[in-house]
Order: structure tokens, then C-alpha cells, then sequence
């Protein structure tokens, strides 16, 4: 029987998804996203050349996958115009590769206003949104108010429209902010909703499908799918650091939500992480630095953010925090990324534990955002050199070293960021 595997990020996202989901797709026939959206940022480079999807999978440059945006995603019609046209003007024909779920929600105009407002109104508290409108979106999905993908073809979309607009507008009203005052992309709110409209119809011109049914009749023909997640684990909303977390459940387990598949059709879980930890935003982050080899660490990885353009925290390895996204996912397969940008280290740190009120712990404790946690470190030998084509005995050392703390074999390492610069183990 066929199974659906996964590619998931084990981190706080930006881990590398886009470049693994792209080398990989030669073996696949399907590449599916099943949640988050725009707030996602896939980088892929190759012959020179760079893409950064955020809502489409990143299967479109293997020209023999289809490629689906599962139920699970939510959708702003304009960002995902933007990024179809820039795909089309580099050659990438999304019209015969692309499917849409119907029941995917669509992100209003008014709910990045509402994002934007709720943001402003936390002042120091803000959770640190992408302000695209995500949680605003995800809010009126689970309760049962939202608008979907299929709505658009319903003769009374409009009016739909207009009724959940009336409700964030006096939403906004109510957290004392003026929706004409309020940029979404540089635009007044009546620009952006314009251009809105104009995007949900430039999106008619791809294949709405029950997509539940279109991926389980494939796999029963025997098609080989990849789900592709985005964020990463720890920023989970049941799992990940609470409340500093996406909107969506970004585990494997949201994978069989967010497509309408079993748990039973599920095969490998491939997680991936970086040679070291970033994260963008607030919320907790034990192995931050703050010192020159922290920015030595942004420099060298280019760590800004792919969707927001913001400088991305960094810090050394940490392994209590991997390994619970390993469990949580089920991981079969680990894959490392970055491993180039500690080339030039003389030594190497990886937290093994914590000191959290007064207890040394090798788990993520509940009060994680309350309470100081320190990490634990053990110090690891440099490689000091390039990584082409072969892993050097110390990168070795450092890879056995993970693999024995959290139990799941390194299958691949990247040492670049083109698609060819790969190692597999």
C-alpha cells in the first residue's frame, strides 16, 4: 500500500524545508502542503538562481509533480498571485501542476488589518506575528465563521464577505484603531481589498478539488506523496512555546488533518533541523546567544527571515528541544542543514540539558516561557573546513554525537545553499 511521508521542521522554523522538499521530489509524484501560510517563507536556489514560496509547495520545479495546497492551509489570494506570477515569469507553468483544496480558508483583507491591530494593542506583550493575517484566519476556522476557497464560486460569496468583515470591523473599532489608518503592503485597506478581489479571481483559473478525495484515490493507484509541513515543531500550537507559537498544528499528526488522510498511511517522517538553532520573533530560546559568536552565526547563515526580512536569533544546538520534536513527529529520518556555517569553529557547543528551578532536566518543562532556563553544554571539537562532497572526521563525530542523544540516524547533510549541495549518509 502506498503511504504519505512527511517532511517536517523540528525547530522554530526556517530550518531548510524548501531545499530538502526540492531535492526530494524526484522520487514523488504528489507534493502536498497541509497547513500554516503565507507566514511561510521555502527557499529554494538552484543554477544561480532564487525562489521563495510561501504558499506554494515547493514540488513546482520538478516539472513531473502536481502539486496541492491541502485543506489544513489558509490563503491570501493576492501574496499567492504575487508569487504564482513570478514563478510563471521564471518559467513554471502553474496552471496544468497546481491543485487547490476547496476547503482551505482564504485570509481576508480584514483579517490582516485585525492581525496588525491585535499586534499593536499587546504593545511589549506581542507575540512577535508575521502579520499576514494567520491567527485572525485560523480564529474564524475553529469557530465556524471562516471562508473557504470553495465559497468563491457560490453566488453569494460577496455577501458572505461582507458579513465577516462587519465583524472584524468592529473588532478593530473595539481595540481603538482606524481600519483607513491601518498599511497592508503599503496599501490603504480599500487598495488592498481591490487588489484582493482581482487575486481571487486570478486564482479561478486554477483546479479547485475535494482534495481529501483526490490524494487517497491517488494513493491507492499507488502514487508516491510528500506532505510538506511549514514553521517548525516547537512552534506548534499544542506543543510548541505558548504562547509565542503559530496558529496550526504543525506535527505530523497535522499532516492527516490537514490533508484528510489516516494515520495508518503515513510512512517515513523526515524531520530537519539546522547545524545549530535560530528563531524569529519573541518567546523562549535557551541556547540563544548574545555575544560575537551569535552574530558571527547570522552573518555566516544570511539568518533573516524569508518572509519578514527580520534578523533571525541564534544560538548553539539544542538537543532536548530536537529530541522532543523527534518524538512528538515520530522522526525516521533526521537531515542537518547548514553544517557549513560552522566551518570555521574551533569548538562546538550543543546543550544536552537545563537548569530550571534549581533542577538540572533533559525535557521542555511546561513554565518554559516563565522561567529561566539555563542550558547544559558539552563541548564539542571544530571540523575547521570546507564541507565539499565528503564529511570530515570531526563533522562525523558531531553528527554520531546527535544521533546517539536523540536516537534517529542523520540521513542527509547540506553544506550550502544550492540544491546540489548535499551529502547523504
Amino acid at each position: 500500500m502506498a503511504k504519505v511521508d512527511l517532511l517536517l521542521g523540528l525547530q522554530w522554523g526556517d530550518e531548510g524545508k524548501g531545499k530538502v522538499v526540492d531535492a526530494l521530489t524526484r522520487g514523488y509524484d504528489i507534493v502536498a502542503r497541509f497547513q500554516g501560510g503565507p507566514n511561510a517563507g521555502h527557499t529554494i536556489e538552484f543554477d544561480g538562481k532564487k525562489f521563495v514560496l510561501h504558499t506554494i509547495p515547493s514540488g513546482v520545479f520538478n516539472e513531473r509533480c502536481i502539486n496541492v495546497i491541502g485543506n489544513g492551509v489558509i490563503i491570501d489570494p493576492k501574496i499567492m498571485r504575487d508569487e504564482a506570477e513570478s514563478l510563471n515569469a521564471a518559467g513554471v507553468n502553474l496552471t496544468e501542476s497546481l491543485r487547490i483544496s476547496k476547503k482551505a480558508h482564504l485570509i481576508m483583507p480584514t483579517h490582516r488589518a485585525l492581525d496588525a491591530a491585535n499586534e499593536l494593542a499587546l504593545g511589549k506583550k506581542k507575540i512577535g506575528s508575521t502579520l499576514k493575517g494567520i491567527g485572525p484566519t485560523y480564529t474564524d476556522k475553529t469557530a465556524r465563521r471562516g471562508l473557504r476557497v470553495g465559497d468563491s464560486l457560490s453566488s453569494n460569496f460577496r455577501q458572505q464577505y461582507e458579513t465577516i468583515k462587519a465583524s472584524h470591523l468592529a473588532q478593530i473599532k473595539n481595540l481603538h484603531y482606524d481600519i483607513n489608518e491601518l498599511r497592508l503592503d503599503g496599501m490603504t485597506f480599500d487598495e488592498y481589498e481591490k487588489t484582493w478581489f482581482e487575486a481571487m479571481e486570478y486564482m479561478k483559473r486554477f483546479q479547485f478539488i475535494e482534495s481529501e478525495y483526490f490524494l487517497n484515490k491517488a494513493l491507492d493507484e499507488g502514487k508516491n506523496i510528500l506532505a510538506e509541513g511549514a514553521q517548525g515543531t516547537l512552534l506548534d500550537v499544542d506543543f510548541g512555546s505558548y504562547p509565542f507559537v503559530t496558529s496550526s498544528s504543525v506535527i505530523a499528526a497535522g499532516a492527516c488533518s490537514g490533508l484528510g488522510i489516516a494515520p495508518s498511511r503515513i510512512g517515513k517522517v523526515y524531520g530537519i533541523f539546522k547545524a545549530y538553532c535560530t528563531r524569529v520573533g519573541t518567546g523562549p530560546f535557551p541556547t540563544e546567544l548574545f555575544d560575537a559568536t551569535g552574530d558571527k552565526l547570522r552573518e555566516r547563515g544570511h539568518e533573516f527571515g524569508a518572509t519578514t526580512g527580520r534578523p533571525r536569533r541564534t544560538g548553539w544546538l539544542d538537543l532536548p528541544a530536537l529530541k522532543y520534536a523527534v518524538m512528538l513527529n515520530g522522526v525516521t529520518n533526521l537531515m542537518m542543514m547548514k553544517s557549513d556555517i560552522l566551518n570555521d569553529f574551533d569548538e562546538i557547543k550543543v546543550a544536552t540539558a537545563y537548569r530550571h528551578n534549581g533542577e538540572t532536566i533533559d525535557y521542555m518543562p511546561f513554565d518554559i516561557c516563565d522561567e529561566t532556563t539555563e542550558p547544559v553544554y558539552t563541548n564539542i571539537k571544530g571540523w575547521k573546513s570546507d564541507i565539499k562532497k565528503s564529511i570530515p572526521q570531526a563533522l562525523e563525530n558531531y553528527i554520531q554525537f546527535i544521533e546517539k542523544y536523540v536516537g534517529v540516524p542523520v540521513s542527509l547533510v547540506s553544506y550550502g545553499p544550492d540544491r546540489t549541495e548535499v551529502i547523504e549518509r
